[in-house]
């Protein structure tokens, strides 16, 4: 594949930075392009699972607010209208008709809301994990444990908020209503700092922590659409909080979860210093893209 073209794009209160890899054995009059968005997770995530498709146009980008993407009006909070709106701008740029996409977490809460309102611009979506807290049915106990993350963050710094973020993301099923009240983790033990620094510019536990989470996908919307959508999740990520909203989502639309392997970040090679299973991912998503065609 060959080495990326970087462009620069703007958008309400905010300049977005997409990347655009050509196929290598792309063939003329192919395979649409293929969009892999996450949040707030950027361009760098995916080049591991860029790497299995050589046969197409693969586009990434930098949620604002993250990496490259800078923002320009100075909020210190993102919704998933506000990512979306921000996609649907990349997608137009192209000018190349429908896209693909695979959409990860706060990536897939943000494709939900893009193609409940243009599906017009996305063939076939997979939205993988989203992390959306009202459809559960301890959605409000998830979202308080979620709020209790940013809090924290705003009140003690990075190490404290992240160590229960950690907590919060790798826990088994439903969460209590008492969360917030349960002994805090020690930063340390995650080799996280435990002192703070003052910064608040984080765009996990400041930017979109709670309102990528309190997400409530439009349903009608998004059943009346003409994208095909597959929702699925991790087969590691069974009874953990956005796996489970993924099994909701996919009920709701009238469809079966579909299983990828390893976990919530099962396409990473090593990218973050984290491991899946990208060959295996990658070997899924070209089938679930397939049976599109």
């Amino acid at each position: 594949m060959a080495e990326p073209e970087t462009r620069t794009l703007d958008a309400n209160g905010a300049t977005l930075r997409y990347d655009i890899r050509t196929g290598a054995d792309e063939a003329p009059g192919g395979e649409p392009a293929l969009l892999l968005i996450g949040s707030p997770m950027d361009a760098s995530g995916f080049v591991t699972l860029a790497s299995f498709f050589t046969d197409r146009t693969v586009v990434t980008y930098d949620p604002r607010g993250v990496g490259r993407s800078t923002r320009t009006d100075g909020a210190t909070r993102s919704t998933p209208e506000e990512h979306a709106d921000d996609v649907r701008r990349v997608i137009e740029a192209l000018d190349a008709g429908p896209v693909d996409v695979f959409a990860s977490s706060g990536g897939a809460v943000n494709a939900l809301a893009l193609v409940a309102r243009h599906g017009e611009l996305v063939r076939t979506l997979v939205a993988h994990e989203p992390p959306a807290a009202p459809v559960l049915p301890d959605g409000e106990a998830v979202l308080a444990a979620c709020t209790d993350v940013h809090t924290t963050y705003l009140r003690d710094g990075m190490g404290p908020a992240m160590a229960k973020f950690i907590a919060l993301a790798g826990r088994k099923g439903l969460f209590p209503d008492d969360w917030a009240g349960e002994p805090a983790p020690d930063p340390a033990s995650f080799g996280l700092p435990t002192e703070d620094d003052g910064s608040r510019d984080d765009p996990l536990l400041g930017q979109n922590m709670t309102s990528c989470t309190g997400f409530r996908p439009d349903a009608d919307a998004l059943r009346a659409a003409t994208t095909r959508i597959v929702v699925a999740a991790g087969k590691e990520s069974a009874g953990e909080f956005p796996a489970r909203a993924a099994a909701e989502i996919a009920t709701a639309l009238g469809s079966e979860l579909t299983l990828f392997p390893s976990h919530h970040a099962g396409f990473l090679g090593g990218e973050f210093g984290r491991h899946g299973a990208p060959a295996e991912f990658a070997r899924t998503l070209r089938e679930v893209l397939g049976a599109d065609g």
